[in-house]
């Protein structure tokens, strides 16, 4: 199999014989969460609470295990597009756990990317042995019906950048870039799951255009809405949630520089809210586990051995 890359996910196969841009618009919901699972975000607060651990363990390992941030965004998009099919159990606080590990093992595999589990587990007071980490990697290819190959933003950047005819390639690498980083910053954001990955990629380019090239944007915006694959309302509306992201990021970062109170990191700022006694509960159950042995976890829902 050859290295996965999210730019050109249809590299090698039949489809990309064909032309790969209708093919990339027309595959791409088969690669999104199920439209339920945004609903459930927006009233759930155990689903909140859920994604946020998962992609703050996922975000772990880019210190734990050097794993750089595609294969993270890879392993997002299996979980989210997992957990929106398969109903999570919950009272299991290793659930979230096994379900990290199994999507980025995955994602470490597609984009043949090495990923240590014993690094990754080394912080964590569940370790789960090959088998059950195994299994839990079928599920999660059963759930997502083997679709490995995620059609994401990434996939549609360089067809908008075309569409922009730069004829300086630094012009076009600082757009590639800065679009990158508002997608990789979009992760987090559950306003921003409903919207389809070439989407997201338009919306992204736009702002970075017009944050970079504030005087070519209404050209560059024109030229994106009209492509035919591009509904517009969606963009609009996609644009405006992503401008505000940023913003907020932008003033909370102001706030730390004027207090010198930053304390913010790519964990931190996922940090789950919940109430005072949750909190107090948390700390006393954290006290009352410290020098407590790991536990190894043989299956799914093994016995809690102290």
């Amino acid at each position: 199999m050859d290295n996965f890359d999210l730019e050109d996910p249809l590299k090698s196969l039949e489809d990309h014989q064909s032309d790969s841009v209708p093919a990339l618009f027309s595959s791409e919901s088969h690669h999104m969460p199920s439209l339920n699972y945004f609903h459930s975000l927006k009233t759930c607060d155990f689903h909140v609470s859920f994604r946020q651990e998962a992609i703050s363990l996922i975000l772990q390992a880019q210190y734990s295990c050097n794993l750089d941030p595609y294969t993270q965004y890879l392993a997002i998009n299996y979980m989210d597009r997992f957990i929106s099919w398969q109903e999570i159990p919950q009272g299991n606080p290793w659930v979230a756990t096994l379900i990290v590990i199994a999507c980025i093992s995955l994602a470490a595999k597609m984009r043949e990317i090495h990923f240590s589990l014993s690094d990754f587990q080394r912080e964590e007071w569940f370790i789960f042995d090959p088998p059950a980490i195994q299994r839990m990697e079928l599920l999660v290819l059963d759930a997502l019906n083997w679709r490995m190959r995620s059609i994401t933003p990434f996939s549609f950047i360089t067809f908008y950048v075309s569409l922009f005819q730069l004829k300086d390639p630094p012009l076009s690498q600082a757009l590639k870039d800065r679009a990158t980083n508002i997608i990789f910053q979009a992760r987090n954001e559950i306003s921003l799951l409903e919207f389809k990955p070439s989407i997201t990629a338009a919306s992204a380019l736009l702002l970075a255009c017009h944050e970079l090239f504030p005087l070519q944007f209404p050209s560059f915006e024109t030229s994106i809405l009209s492509c035919e694959y591009v509904n517009k309302e969606m963009v609009q509306k996609c644009f405006d949630a992503m401008q505000e992201m940023v913003n907020n990021e932008v003033s909370e970062l102001m706030v730390d520089v004027v207090t010198g109170s930053s304390t913010r990191t790519p964990l931190t700022v996922l940090d789950c809210h919940c109430s005072k006694s949750e909190s107090e509960s948390s700390n006393n159950s954290t006290t009352e586990n410290r020098g407590i042995k790991r536990r190894k976890l043989n299956g799914f829902f093994a016995e809690k051995v102290i």
